[in-house]
């Protein structure tokens, strides 16, 4: 880019980014010093503390203690009274941590994968089927394999011919 400055100050901004491929958004974007980026300001309409509480307040009071937000909102527009929107409500509840799911939700225990152990011969047995191919082109057979965990020896198996 510095080489794209260079070049602007001699021949002009269009041609120098013509000729190293630099769009003139680019030339003149990375031009401008960077702004650093504060913390967001606190926009003008926001509510106070004292408002925030008195949301609570109603969100906590015996009424409404097991209403939703939207709820809320629309039986205090019904009686003429508005705190703050839904989606405020909800943020204020959020900020002093009381979101949260109200459906009972089913609470699955962390699945434990067995685990096969055998300490001495003939305690644990496995089984496999593999397929395989036979001498003839489309004929298949199926061998069924017993395995005895402890020694890794085949216990018995068997060969059946599928066509």
């Amino acid at each position: 880019m510095t080489a794209a400055m260079a070049l602007a100050e001699v021949m002009g901004i269009q041609p120098a980014c013509d000729l190293l491929c630099v769009s003139r958004a680019t030339f003149y974007r990375r031009r401008q010093p960077k702004s650093p980026q504060g913390p967001r300001p606190k926009p003008t309409r926001a509510l106070s503390q004292e408002e925030r509480q008195a949301v609570l307040d109603v969100c906590h009071s015996e009424r409404f203690v097991d209403r939703a937000p939207a709820e809320i909102q629309a039986t205090l527009l019904d009686e003429g009274r508005y705190l703050c929107s839904a989606r405020t409500m909800y943020r204020i509840l959020d900020e002093a941590r009381e979101v949260k799911e109200r459906r009972n939700q089913a609470r699955h225990p962390a699945y434990v994968k067995p685990e096969l152990c055998a300490t001495s011969p003939n305690q644990v047995w496995s089984w496999d089927i593999t397929d395989l191919k036979g001498p003839v082109r489309g004929s298949r057979f199926k061998l069924y394999v017993t395995i005895d965990l402890f020694s890794r020896l085949v216990g018995g198996s068997m060969s059946v011919k599928r066509s």
